[in-house]
């Protein structure tokens, strides 16, 4: 058997757009429905959702027929829980509030195997291998693994261009919510010197030879985002889809108790 290729780490290098949405249902069977709406990625979230590691495996397999790309998005940064993932088959992988290249180049080395990182072997055990079945995955693995770093403090602005140069790093992903919680704005990424830190992460990274993407679930921003070079932009969230069509469908038979809001900040 083939090592399975990453279409979304090959299509980081073209010029057009990746539109995704955020996945945080934490079960395959609305995983699965998502995958079936032709996004060209999802984000599979382990940060905010209560997913575990069993819970997004189930995802990844109930995705796997359709053409829409998961990423999985990890709790943080911790070398075994990396090990686990990529074991059980995650080939994009996004880590939140990375802040210098010190930690960049600890999640790249956790990616790889020795002597070039410190992922451990778990051969015919684990599902990336196909149990096995994939001749030479231990050489070749790095080849189909695609590591997304997110920035999402003013730290992590500051240390963008540190960031982006380290090798093993493939994108990096902008978090509005945080960054602007972080700068005393409370999740109002519209405020103009929380825009500027946007806009510069992206020009540096893009300076540096790797892609950025960015949340965006209100058209206007995500259309500015990609205007300013986001190359991958997660345009929706299915928990915030559903909120809003139960809130709007309800609004039909009787008058509204709350508004349909658009979330910006998860």
């Amino acid at each position: 058997m083939d090592l399975p290729l990453n279409p979304f780490k090959a299509a980081l290098r073209r010029s057009e757009p990746l539109y995704g949405i955020w996945a945080g249902f934490a079960t395959p069977y609305a995983a699965e429905i998502i995958a079936t709406t032709g996004y060209d990625w999802m984000l599979v979230d382990g940060e905010h959702a209560p997913n575990t590691v069993p819970t997004l495996l189930a995802q990844l397999q109930a995705a796997a027929p359709y053409a829409t790309h998961p990423v999985v998005r990890a709790v943080h940064g911790d070398a075994v829980l990396i090990k686990q993932l990529l074991d059980a088959g995650v080939q994009t992988l996004m880590v939140p509030m990375v802040e210098t290249a010190e930690q960049a180049r600890a999640l790249v080395q956790a990616m790889r195997y020795p002597p070039h990182g410190i992922r451990g072997v778990g051969g015919g055990l684990t599902r990336a291998t196909r149990w096995d079945a994939v001749p030479d995955y231990i050489r070749t693995a790095h080849e189909q693994l695609c590591l997304i770093v997110q920035i999402e403090s003013r730290l992590g602005v500051e240390n963008a261009a540190e960031i982006a140069s380290v090798d093993g790093v493939d994108a990096v992903f902008i978090g509005p919510a945080d960054l602007s919680t972080g700068m005393g704005h409370a999740g109002d990424a519209s405020q103009p010197e929380v825009q500027d830190c946007i806009r510069r992460t992206i020009e540096t990274t893009l300076a540096h030879g790797k892609a950025c993407g960015i949340l965006a679930p209100r058209e206007e921003d995500a259309r500015r985002y990609t205007d300013w070079g986001c190359r991958f932009v997660a345009v929706a969230i299915d928990i915030s889809l559903m909120r809003q069509a139960a809130v709007a469908n309800l609004a039909r038979y009787r008058a509204p108790t709350q508004p349909a809001i658009v979330s910006t900040t998860y």
